[in-house]
């Protein structure tokens, strides 16, 4: 027997004696995303009266997160870098907390030397192959990180987990607990794309060319926008994330990587959210590599790829252009993410482009998007130095190398015609005139 064969039958255990070993008064960090070890972290929720002080690290949230409910603030904490549906609650009341942070820095925060060091890592990984190396799937980002600096590495082994390429993989030998358990891995089914949506999709297609190379959020508007790339030709990706809208213009040629100039041939991921469509597609595949976040996102390695176009969303644009994308005036709504860190990349690359795209309103129309000043106790996640354009379904306004007065009045012209008069009043009030 191979010696790492030897030692994953040393440590292969149920995932109730796994996370036994989890001490009171450490952090643990969760696998990311779809990558979450649904079973370790049930597992963990079982066995809470054992522990005491266990502060919880995440970023985005796709399973239930028991562990934020205020019954169980004796035994956990909450710090969240970003808020999903399902920590947004613990975030913000007294038994949680939020760290900004861009993206791209969050690794450096879970070192052993870092503010905020991972002491368990509950990881979920692919089968070994036959040197004893296990890919985290779909979820690189911080994951691999944590994997890396942790002092007890507890790994769900889970025939599900695709076996992504990149730099991605975890040795064995890193493991102080293996837990065999197979189950189908988080999905994000494409969410409803409306009029609303199509009509901003193609406004951000009509400013993306051959060649270029693209970053995506997530949600119905960068499906949208995908739904229009159709006619393009020799598009790449370099981004934090994809879902499976990706697939069909891979599958369709429109995306090949080919005039990519940083890692040309490759579409470059960090972490992975869709269906098992976009999971069998990535499976072995060498098209796709996945690396940590602090290779995909870090804004001078981003811009090394030239036209790099991004496209991301915000809550709130102010008549200045500032974008509030993370708060609902003091309360934390979702995170920083990797907007800034790919707004600053595409800043910075030869021919890039940076783009904030959203609805016109938000509450069935009864709450404009474009406003005159951010909310009271709003964060300012992207500066109004930092961004090109603006698209709402009402078009698009380009902001960069225009005065305040002008950046007023292009926003003005895209806020959905019942909020524009009242907008044009607040400006002409600050201005004197447009």
């Amino acid at each position: 027997m191979t010696h790492w064969k030897g030692l994953y039958q040393e440590r292969l255990c149920s995932a109730e004696q796994a996370v036994k070993s989890i001490p009171n008064n450490c952090r643990v960090v969760p696998s990311h995303a779809a990558g979450e070890p649904k079973h370790l972290v049930e597992a963990m929720m079982a066995n809470r009266e054992q522990y005491h002080n266990v502060d919880i690290f995440s970023m985005v949230n796709l399973g239930h997160a028991a562990y934020g409910k205020e019954e169980e603030k004796e035994h956990f904490h909450v710090n969240a870098a970003y808020a999903s549906a399902s920590t947004r609650e613990v975030v913000n009341a007294e038994h949680g907390d939020f760290t900004p942070c861009f993206f791209y820095q969050v690794p450096e925060l879970l070192k052993k030397d870092g503010p905020m060091p991972a002491d368990v890592a509950l990881i979920q990984v692919s089968l070994p192959d036959e040197h004893g190396y296990c890919s985290l799937g779909v979820s690189s980002d911080y994951t691999k990180e944590a994997a890396e600096n942790a002092k007890i590495v507890i790994a769900q082994v889970n025939k599900y987990m695709p076996r992504t390429l990149g730099n991605n993989f975890v040795h064995v030998s890193k493991m102080t607990h293996i837990v065999e358990y197979d189950e189908p891995i988080h999905i994000l089914n494409p969410p409803f794309v409306g009029e609303t949506e199509r009509k901003i999709g193609e406004y951000c297609a009509s400013l993306i060319q051959d060649g270029d190379t693209l970053q995506l959020g997530i949600g119905a508007i960068p499906d949208a926008v995908l739904s229009f790339l159709t006619d393009k030709k020799h598009l790449g990706i370099h981004s934090e994330m994809i879902s499976d809208g990706v697939v069909d213009l891979i599958e369709a040629g429109v995306i090949d990587n080919s005039r990519k100039n940083f890692n040309p041939g490759k579409s470059i991921v960090s972490f992975l959210m869709g269906t098992e469509k976009l999971y069998n597609y990535v499976h072995n595949n060498p098209a796709l590599e996945m690396h940590p976040v602090d290779y995909v996102n870090h804004p001078i390695i981003a811009a090394q790829n030239d036209n790099l176009v991004s496209i991301n969303s915000a809550l709130q644009v102010d008549l200045m252009g500032q974008a509030n994308s993370e708060t609902l005036g003091h309360k934390q709504f979702t995170g920083i993410g990797g907007q800034v860190d790919f707004v600053r990349a595409a800043s910075m690359s030869k021919g890039g482009r940076t783009i904030i795209a959203m609805p016109s309103t938000a509450a069935k129309g009864k709450i404009s998007k474009i406003v005159f000043l951010l909310d009271e106790g709003a964060a300012v996640t992207t500066s109004r130095t930092d961004i090109d354009y603006v698209i709402t379904e009402y078009g698009i306004a380009k902001l960069r190398g225009k005065s305040l007065r002008a950046r007023a009045k292009a926003l003005i012209e895209i806020a959905h015609p019942d909020f524009r008069e009242g907008l044009r009043e607040q400006a002409l009030q600050k201005f004197g005139r447009l």
